[in-house]
């Protein structure tokens, strides 16, 4: 991976405490799974950055080496990737995940 991707990605996750790389935006999801994650932030009123991996392919396609996970939604909290899709919907039933933003 490019060192300047890399740097931009570490800035992306660094720039809010829960950050989405997701396909689209938190407006427009264009697809089911980053729409599934934006609906368990906003339903649980956790605030949350973003980006849209579909903007810049170098990061589309860094993302999924920096964290070794194939997929896209990636969520992170406070500096550290927590999962996709499934992940944040278990944290979010168990309540797992209000603990860890600190809602």
């Amino acid at each position: 991976m490019e060192e300047e991707v890399k740097t931009k990605i570490e800035g992306l996750i660094q720039s809010s405490s829960v950050f989405l790389f997701m396909k689209g935006t938190p407006e427009m999801p264009q697809c089911g799974f980053s729409a599934g994650v934006v609906n368990v932030l906003k339903t649980l009123g956790i605030p949350f950055g973003s980006f849209n991996v579909l903007s810049d392919m170098k990061i589309r396609e860094g993302i999924k080496e920096f964290t070794n996970w194939p997929t896209i939604p990636q969520l992170y909290i406070k500096g550290e990737f927590v999962g996709g899709h499934d992940i944040a919907v278990q944290m979010a039933q168990s309540g797992e995940l209000q603990k860890k933003v600190g809602v």
